[in-house]
């Protein structure tokens, strides 16, 4: 299924401004695939995110998305297939009602009222949301507003999901139940975050960058073991990887810290 590969070719990326996003980015991302895309702030996440969907377009090189270049001219066929959940999800939310947002982008394919609103049913049924449908979006918990905005993209039934760092500003629960709500997606999956014991949970591959450029792609559980890239990449450990600071071990069962002492 080309249409649900991602693939960097030699991708450059230089701001308005002057300022470096990317350089010379190479990679490539099969169907299925879930990957964590990690660095610092600044390394080029978010930057190469956008550029997935068009938001961005490179300097030099290219991104394809199949067997689509993601050009200006591509860009209606490239955003059907890929949906991007922004880290703020109030940019994704801005109707009166929560229905009225995850029914825009269907509506705004030209379907049929009764498709749009099967889209929007199954949509929010998939997160847990439909309880919210007639809720104004600024009402809801953060929280919420992540299930919300994660439907108003599933609603328009993309190949590929592209979220930025999903997990910020939830509390432990919500996180809890966004993971379990990703695992049970069979989208190509592409996260950028610094969550990296939610990357342990959800993506079998990683993909490293810093100061825009990869340093490392392969195996997650391999590569947060290399304390020089993580050191070197201005990353810790996962929680769950890092000693006991009061035992010095780690849960050799489930490979999560000891959290309780006598």
């Amino acid at each position: 299924m080309s249409h649900h590969i991602v693939e960097a070719r030699d991708l450059h990326y230089t701001y308005s401004d002057g300022t470096i996003g990317l350089q010379g980015v190479t990679f490539r991302i099969t169907h299925g695939e879930s990957i964590a895309l990690v660095g610092e702030n600044g390394a080029g996440k978010s930057t190469l995110l956008m550029h997935t969907n068009g938001y961005l377009l490179a300097s030099r090189g290219e991104m394809r998305i199949g067997d689509a270049p993601v050009t200006t001219h591509n860009l209606n066929i490239i955003r059907r297939t890929v949906g991007m959940v922004f880290q703020n999800s109030d940019d994704q939310l801005f109707m009166p009602t929560v229905f009225d947002d995850v029914a825009f982008g269907p509506m705004n394919l030209g379907l049929e009222k009764a498709e749009v609103e099967k889209r929007v049913r199954e949509a929010l049924t998939t997160v847990g949301a439909s309880h919210l449908s007639k809720r104004p979006p600024y009402r809801l918990s953060q929280g919420e507003k992540r299930s919300v905005a994660i439907a108003t993209v599933l609603a328009m039934s993309p190949d590929i999901l592209v979220m930025d760092e999903p997990t910020s500003s939830l509390d432990p629960t919500s996180r809890l139940n966004l993971i379990k709500l990703l695992k049970t997606f069979r989208h190509t999956k592409i996260i950028a975050t610094h969550d990296l014991d939610m990357a342990m949970d959800l993506c079998e591959r990683t993909i490293v960058l810093h100061e825009g450029r990869v340093v490392a792609d392969g195996p997650t559980a391999e590569l947060f073991k290399d304390t020089t890239l993580l050191h070197r990449s201005n990353l810790e450990k996962p929680l769950r990887m890092q000693q006991c600071p009061v035992c010095g071990t780690v849960d050799k069962l489930n490979n999560t810290n000891h959290r309780s002492h006598p």
